[in-house]
Formats: C-alpha cells, sequence, structure tokens
C-alpha cells in the first residue's frame, strides 16, 4: 500500500477517490535516509483530497475535484519556519540550550526555547544559564538519568535511542497498538446541515468557527490550513504563556489571536464553544480537562462539536503526560539515530512529524464534517507525533525517482505586508481544482484579537 493509500485510509477516505490524486514528484525535495518525502507528500496529498471530498459536498459538485501535489510545494511548506523573512530579518531557531549534548553515556537532547522550560532545565542540572555549565553538568550523568531529572522538574530532555531500544519501550508499544489517526463518533446528534459554498476560489470551510487552542507546531500548522480553506479560526492563548513571536507570525496565516485565562474568564470561553464547529487542542492528553475540555464534556455542551487532538507521545503509556516537541520525538523514536552517525546524532530534513500531522489533523476534521453532514454525530480525532514517526520509520517505502529536480523554493514563495511588517513565506501546498493559492490575511501580533466570533 502506498503512502497516502494508507493515510487516506486512516481519515476514512473513499478509496474510489485516491485516482483523482496526482503528483509531481521532484529528487532532492526533503532528501533524508528515511522516506520522509514520501510521507510529507502523503501528509498533504490526504489533506487536499479531504479538503476537495468536502468542497464537492458543499458546492453540490458531483466529481470530487482533482488533487495536484507537487514535491516543491510541499517541501517549501515542511520548511516554512526557516522561510519566513519579517521586514528582511531571518526567524529566531532553536535557542542556545536547545540542542544535542554528549553525556558520560551518550547523548541527549533538551528543549528550552521557551523561558519557563528553560528555567525547568537549569533547575534540574543545578546550572546557571551558561552553554559550558550545562555541557559540564551532563557530561557526568548519564542520559536516562538526565531524562527522567528533567522530566520531573518540568523541563524537556530525552535520551538517544535506536529504533530497536524506542520500540522496545512501553510507551512505543502503547503507540503503534494504535491506529494512526483515531476517529471517534461522541453521540447522534442530528447531521450537520452545511450551507452550499460557490464562487471562486471553492473554499469548503466557508462559514466554520474553529476555536483553536494549539501551540507550536503540528496543532497550528492544521488550523493554518483550516483557515486558507475559508474557515474562521480563533486562536486562543493564556495570557501568562506568550507565543514566540516568530513561530505564532509562521502559523498564524488566516486566522486571529486572542487571549484568554481559562479559569478566570468561564463566560467568554462558553460563549466562544456554543457558537464553535469545531475545538482543535494542543495540550499534553488531559491537561485542559479540568476546564470542561474533554471531548465528551465538549460535545454535551456543543452537539455537534468536531473536536481535534493532537499531543507529541499519544493519550496511552508511561509517557502519555510528558510534554514533547518534533525534535524530542525524533530523538527518542530512533530517527536522529537513523539520521546521524555513530559519531553525532542527526535529524530530518524538516520537523516532518509536526508538518505531516498538521496536515492530517485538517484532514481529520475536514473527513468529519463530511461525514457528519451524512451521518450526524459529534466527532473526535487524535494524532500523535509519536505514532506519525512509528509510520515513518516502520510503515513507509522508499518512493519512486522523480522526473523533476528540486531546484529550491524559490516558486513557492509569496511576500505581502502585514502589521508585522513585510512577510515572505512558504505558499500552502494544499491544492485542488478551484481551491484556494493563498491565505485570505496575513498574520496579526499575538494577542490582537477580542475573544470573540467575527
Amino acid at each position: 500500500m502506498t503512502a497516502i493509500n494508507f493515510a487516506w485510509s486512516a481519515l476514512g477516505g473513499d478509496a474510489a477517490l485516491l485516482p483523482r490524486v496526482s503528483t509531481v514528484v521532484r529528487e532532492g525535495a526533503l532528501q533524508g535516509r528515511l522516506p520522509v518525502r514520501e510521507l510529507a507528500r502523503a501528509c498533504v496529498g490526504a489533506c487536499a483530497l479531504a479538503a476537495a471530498e468536502l468542497g464537492a459536498r458543499r458546492g453540490e459538485i458531483p466529481k470530487v475535484p482533482g488533487v495536484r501535489v507537487d514535491d516543491g510545494a510541499v517541501a517549501a511548506a515542511f520548511h516554512s519556519e526557516r522561510h519566513l523573512l519579517v521586514d528582511g530579518r531571518a526567524p529566531v531557531g532553536f535557542a542556545p540550550l536547545s540542542r544535542f549534548w554528549r553525556t558520560a553515556d551518550g547523548w541527549v537532547r533538551t528543549h528550552a526555547n521557551y523561558p519557563h522550560h528553560r528555567a525547568r532545565l537549569l533547575e534540574a542540572l543545578g546550572a546557571p544559564d551558561d552553554v559550558a555549565a550545562v555541557e559540564a553538568a551532563l557530561a557526568e550523568r548519564s542520559a536516562r538519568e538526565v531524562e527522567e531529572a528533567v522530566y520531573a522538574a518540568g523541563g524537556l530532555a530525552v535520551a538517544l535511542r535506536s529504533p530497536e531500544e524506542w520500540a522496545a519501550h512501553a510507551q512505543a508499544a502503547a503507540v503503534a497498538a494504535r491506529p494512526l489517526v483515531e476517529r471517534d463518533r461522541l453521540d447522534s446528534s442530528h447531521a450537520r446541515v452545511l450551507a452550499p459554498v460557490d464562487g471562486s476560489p471553492l473554499l469548503p470551510a466557508a462559514g466554520l468557527r474553529v476555536l483553536d487552542l494549539t501551540r507550536v507546531l503540528a496543532g497550528p500548522v492544521a488550523t493554518r490550513t483550516l483557515a486558507l480553506l475559508g474557515a474562521d479560526v480563533l486562536r486562543v492563548d493564556p495570557p501568562q504563556l506568550p507565543e514566540l513571536s516568530d513561530q505564532h507570525a509562521d502559523t498564524g496565516f488566516g486566522k486571529r489571536s486572542a487571549t484568554l485565562d481559562l479559569a478566570a474568564d468561564r463566560r467568554t470561553f462558553e460563549e466562544l464553544l456554543a457558537a464553535a464547529d469545531v475545538v482543535v487542542t494542543g495540550y499534553r492528553p488531559g491537561a485542559l480537562d479540568r476546564f470542561g475540555l474533554s471531548p465528551h464534556a465538549l460535545a454535551e455542551r456543543r452537539p455537534g462539536v468536531v473536536v481535534a487532538q493532537v499531543s507529541a507521545w499519544g493519550a496511552y503509556g508511561p509517557w502519555r503526560e510528558r510534554r514533547g516537541f518534533d525534535s524530542l520525538v525524533q530523538v527518542a523514536s530512533g530517527i536522529a539515530a537513523v539520521e546521524g552517525s555513530p559519531e553525532q546524532p542527526g535529524a530530518l530534513p524538516a520537523q516532518a512529524l509536526d508538518h505531516g500531522t498538521g496536515y492530517l489533523l485538517a484532514a481529520a476534521v475536514l473527513r468529519a464534517l463530511t461525514e457528519q453532514s451524512y451521518e450526524g454525530g459529534s466527532r473526535f480525532v487524535r494524532l500523535a507525533l509519536a505514532r506519525t514517526a512509528d509510520w515513518l520509520v516502520n510503515g513507509i517505502g522508499a518512493g519512486a525517482a522523480g522526473d523533476d529536480s528540486y531546484d529550491g523554493p524559490g516558486p513557492w514563495l509569496a511576500e505581502t505586508e502585514s502589521s508585522l511588517g513585510r512577510l515572505r513565506y512558504a505558499l500552502p501546498p494544499v491544492s485542488f481544482a478551484g481551491g484556494p493559492a493563498d491565505w485570505a490575511r496575513p498574520p496579526v501580533p499575538w494577542g490582537t484579537d477580542p475573544a470573540r466570533w467575527v
């Protein structure tokens, strides 16, 4: 089974629609030892097909529009955070303490881009905010010891594992036992009545309201894609946890941005929920349950809602409550070992677990909306970076050689003015006949908008 066939099947899609997808294969795009180009192409292709399917349903089009997946567009989009320029300034990448470190018996990778994560890492190590001091502290400890100590302090550090070592881990077993895309029907609410859409471009998600409770990077990629397709996406963040400005700009195209304290202002949140069609969350499993944001609790208060969740490690197993990012999942799952060498761990050519999972999450929402329009029922979809990693390492074969070459992202970059300055950015890779080619609006600074629907 090809990668896109597998992804489309995991989404519950009709196999008869797969011939609607055509691809432009480009040698050199997303080049790695693992088949990351095939994964990326499949995730974007499945998302575009889900969008075309919903567009045909809402546009009363007898035949689902054709989908075109170009490896060049996909590669540019999977590097979107690297291609962003703000008034000519390149984005800030990983912080100095977010990197690989040698330990007494191997390697560990830390993530300290956010100030609170950096503080917890330094607390666990008993070290000052200095690269040399951290390096010295880590060199005296084993990788697994560092992993546990930093986690206990609320920070982020993961020991390097081989694919075989990860396969023997209880978390890997829990993740592998789950489908790539978890899908469930929460109740028997009436079938959703989707208003017809017409005009050009065809916007499958037009008129739908998406409550975006996600953080970097997979969740915001999913909601950015829904915004491309016409949804009114309102991203809501806690006021005490500002997002990194460059990350927020990269994933903020098409969205509005508000802050809201869920504990202090329940009334505002309930007003948002009452009119929302989709709720997307990107926090650790269960972290938002105390606010009444579990899938069943949301469906009880808003029958017919689609609830979408994404996390790093999955909702099952001993690591289900741990924080995580793409870079750390690569290290734990054996990807960094495969892509590196005995002397130095490596990485995928892009944060492909984040981006790939983000497009799959958007596809799962679109498919849930299509199924609702026929069958009704509140819906729940869930994905995990670790499950996407398992698919990449164990489930995708190498693809065929391409007819074209990838000569860089130039054709798939654009520029626009915004309240943040002049932006250079990667164009969306989700493409189908008659669909949108770009977002309707540029990103806005974090917290710009009121916490209400337009």
